[in-house]
């Protein structure tokens, strides 16, 4: 199955980029080579924009509480598995201490690097990291690639406690729908939503279905528009034929 996610606000918009650029740091990081650290860094450059507002860190503090306080009335629930309670509740908290562990403005720390700044700067330039530019970024790139890594470790690690508490949000998030089966007649499909308090909805379909949906809705309304995929097309063509999906409505 392929699934879409499309959040119903910023909050959960901000979070799932976050979770996207979290993936793509950590994989490049990982590799060897000059370009893959080069594009870890670039992606940390892009974390330290989408984690820039104010309000991120005590909203995921205040969400991380009310889901502890949720779970605490499980407590002594013969139908709740105690270990496995006690282990999301300790997984919370230490969130969210962490959370409050970090001082000041959500990556400031990078703010503060005069030379990472450079490089941020000029990365928003096409072509702009070349080494007549960024000599001194050059030397770097061609250190020994186990002190480039710890380096792209040091600056990230900061973040940690953001990446986790995002992604224990979004794992409450997913969880708390259940898929529905639906058909797209013609590649389209509307329904009413009549205020729901959803903040996304998820749509799954097989991985060899040749359609990819188009979403839009608010809290009174859903649309999807289902397209042809863009392979030898000049541009998005609706699907004529139904297409069968599952539609999953996520709250916290």
């Amino acid at each position: 199955m392929i699934t879409y996610e499309y959040p119903f606000n910023e909050r959960i918009r901000t979070l799932l980029r976050l979770e996207d650029l979290f993936e793509k740091t950590a994989y490049f990081a990982r590799a060897d080579g000059q370009h893959e650290h080069h594009a870890a860094l670039v992606t940390l450059f892009e974390i330290l924009e989408a984690a820039g507002r104010a309000d991120l860190k005590m909203d995921l503090i205040q969400e991380l509480e009310r889901q502890r306080q949720t779970l605490l009335a499980f407590r002594n629930n013969p139908d709740i598995s105690e270990e496995a309670l006690s282990g999301a509740l300790y997984e919370i908290e230490q969130s969210s201490a962490a959370l409050l562990g970090m001082s000041g403005k959500l990556g400031q720390y990078l703010r503060d690097n005069d030379w990472l700044m450079s490089i941020k700067s000029r990365a928003a330039i096409p072509g702009g990291v070349c080494e007549f530019d960024l000599p001194s970024y050059h030397w770097w790139l061609h250190r020994d690639v186990e002190a480039r890594r710890a380096a792209l470790e040091s600056w990230s690690k900061p973040m940690f406690a953001l990446r986790d508490a995002s992604a224990i949000v979004l794992r409450l998030l997913r969880s708390s729908g259940r898929p529905k089966r639906h058909v797209a007649v013609n590649g389209q499909f509307q329904l009413n939503l009549g205020g729901t308090s959803a903040q996304m909805v998820r749509v799954s379909l097989a991985a060899d279905e040749a359609a990819v949906p188009e979403v839009s809705a608010n809290k009174y309304f859903l649309n999807i528009r289902f397209t042809k995929p863009p392979v030898n097309e000049l541009k998005a063509r609706s699907c004529e034929r139904d297409v069968e999906f599952d539609l999953t409505f996520c709250n916290l």
